[in-house]
């Protein structure tokens, strides 16, 4: 274990984010279509869900929020019709990979633009003194 104010060199996991654009309003509102595709794509990279949660949102766009508990951590889909934009938040710990969920999703649901970005979560252990400087 790191000592007080020294940064943890353990990799607890990996934690993916990105944003998807071009996407189809009519697909971004089948909050069902979504969670089926995100459940398989987890499934296919070997995470064990345990437990999800979904909501279709009536007003300002009709969008649509999901939210799978995993073994491995979570998974979370975000949708805004409105901007033909869909955000993924994928944490994985361990020897898991949230790249292979994304591949899934972008080869199932088709978005014309993706960023993505990829966070190793770490951590990472500061005295009070450390925050201030």
């Amino acid at each position: 274990m790191a000592e007080r104010g020294e940064a943890s060199e353990e990799v607890l996991g990996r934690h993916l984010i990105a944003d998807m654009t071009g996407l189809s309003p009519a697909l971004l509102r089948d909050g069902d279509r979504i969670m089926r595709v995100l459940k398989e794509a987890l499934d296919q990279a070997g995470f064990h869900a345990l437990k999800s949660v979904e909501h279709q949102f009536v007003e300002r766009g009709e969008g649509f929020t999901g939210v799978v508990l995993l073994e491995e951590s979570h998974a979370a889909v975000h949708t805004y019709p409105e901007l033909e934009y869909l955000a993924l938040d994928i944490f994985a710990c361990g020897r898991f990979e949230p790249a292979d969920v994304m591949d899934a999703l972008v080869r199932d649901l088709g978005p014309a633009n993706v960023d993505v970005r990829t966070l190793t979560r770490t951590p990472r252990v500061t005295s009070p003194a450390d925050k201030d400087s």
